[in-house]
């Protein structure tokens, strides 16, 4: 048995922010979600909880509307980046539903009120849920347009004090360049915050980068793609990039 098999083995981090894009929840879709998708990726963060683990979440929108592409097309800036946070709530919902499928109990907190769908945000009140092992999964970015939730991933993890960001992408860690394109791409197993913003390396945007190195958050970049790959790095296994000082 290894370490991953076993729920009572012990974890590097005992809580943790899993930041996810919207894309994520496409599967093989261009638009929307994927129901299926979301379900395998409720089970990735049941199998992290069921060790012991307290988890947040931050999903992103760009499945159903991504704000900077909305401005883009002419829209008012403002009004985009709100739509685009309505997205998140709504990515949220679905997340929230699948986990409770799984018998997961979980919170969805909101950076707008919407009292009827959602908590709103009260940081005494989610560092609670976290306590008595509830999933909080924090929407609507920080409530501001001009930020990302790269930048409410990594605000909410410090002020629930987690002890590393997990950032989900459809690669195991960060690149020099896109391997998807370029045979020849290097993975690192570690790099430093101001590395990734003097390279332009892609993790997170400039403000989460700068955000975590300030607090000194590790945010640690793995492939939602790879089976238990959330559970195995816990573990202490598995492929994946370490951003830190």
């Amino acid at each position: 048995m290894t370490a991953a098999d076993n729920p009572t083995a012990p974890v590097k981090y005992k809580r943790v922010m899993l930041k996810i894009s919207g894309e994520a929840l496409m599967g093989d879709q261009g638009y929307g979600l994927h129901p299926p998708t979301v379900a395998r990726i409720a089970q990735e963060v049941k199998s992290v909880r069921d060790m012991g683990v307290e988890v947040c979440m931050v999903i992103g929108g760009g499945n159903i509307f991504r704000g900077l592409a909305g401005s883009a097309q002419g829209m008012e800036r403002t009004t985009a980046d709100y739509m685009g946070m309505l997205a998140t709530v709504m990515n949220a919902l679905a997340m929230q539903s699948a986990l409770e499928q799984l018998g997961v109990f979980t919170r969805v907190i909101s950076a707008i009120p919407m009292d009827q769908v959602c908590e709103p945000y009260i940081r005494r009140r989610a560092v609670r849920h976290l306590e008595k092992k509830r999933v909080c999964i924090f929407a609507a970015g920080t409530g501001n347009p001009y930020f990302t939730t790269d930048t409410a991933a990594t605000l909410r993890a410090n002020e629930m004090a987690c002890e590393a960001i997990f950032k989900g992408t459809k690669v195991d860690g960060v690149y020099d360049k896109d391997p998807k394109k370029h045979a020849d791409a290097k993975r690192y197993e570690e790099v430093s915050y101001d590395e990734c913003l003097a390279k332009h390396l892609g993790v997170m945007d400039a403000s989460a980068i700068a955000l975590a190195r300030d607090n000194d958050l590790p945010i640690i970049v793995f492939s939602l793609d790879e089976p238990g790959g959330f559970k195995g790095i816990l573990a202490g296994q598995g492929t994946y990039t370490i951003v830190r000082g």
